[in-house]
């Protein structure tokens, strides 16, 4: 008789515990990631970089948000997409080479006040366990809002990154009063 440690029932349950693990952790990333209160970015447009014969091209594809606590703020990022029939599939997981960019695009208003290196935008970008993510910060001393994107995975994290930097500058003549990142973001 087969010792306990290999027993073919005792195999199976480990794998389901696995897939059972597996399962959770996609259910709260996925709900994690809807958590965050910047709505689904918008596509600009995609660009192929990489031709596929009988699937999906590779892509760098361009996404505009905006910053749900801090209206006037919208940033744009460059992703790569995976073509091929794992990323037609939703299956690959993505590089993390992204890059940013963020504007003042009308008075710079705070919605609320929230914590430097606050999650300002998630995204997922693999199957399970890597996602993009966007912080903001206060460079109060300058009264300038910092933004990064980064990626990261749940056992190891990329130091690929991007940051981008925005003044926080009078918006016209009826935009006399400036407000001071520092007093919101801590």
């Amino acid at each position: 008789m087969p010792s306990r440690a290999t027993h073919p029932y005792d195999k199976k349950q480990k794998s389901r515990a696995w897939l059972a693990a597996a399962l959770a952790s996609f259910v709260v990333f996925s709900s994690a990631s809807t958590a965050v209160a910047a709505d689904e970015p918008d596509l600009i447009f995609r660009r192929s970089t990489v031709f596929k014969f009988l699937s999906p091209n590779d892509k760098l594809a361009t996404y505009g948000v905006d910053d749900p606590e801090v209206e006037g703020v919208a940033c744009h990022f460059t992703i790569p997409e995976k073509g091929g029939f794992k990323g037609w599939l939703g299956l690959a997981e993505e590089v993390s080479d992204i890059s940013l960019a963020c504007r003042q695009i009308g008075p710079i208003r705070f919605k609320s006040k929230s914590g430097q290196g606050e999650d300002m935008f998630r995204q997922r970008r693999s199957l399970f366990f890597k996602k993009m993510q966007i912080v903001r910060g206060c460079d109060s001393k300058r009264n300038v809002l910092v933004y990064m994107v980064y990626s990261d995975k749940l056992i190891e994290g990329s130091p690929k990154n991007s940051t981008s930097s925005v003044p926080i500058m009078p918006w016209g003549a009826a935009d006399a009063a400036v407000q001071k990142c520092g007093e919101f973001i801590q």
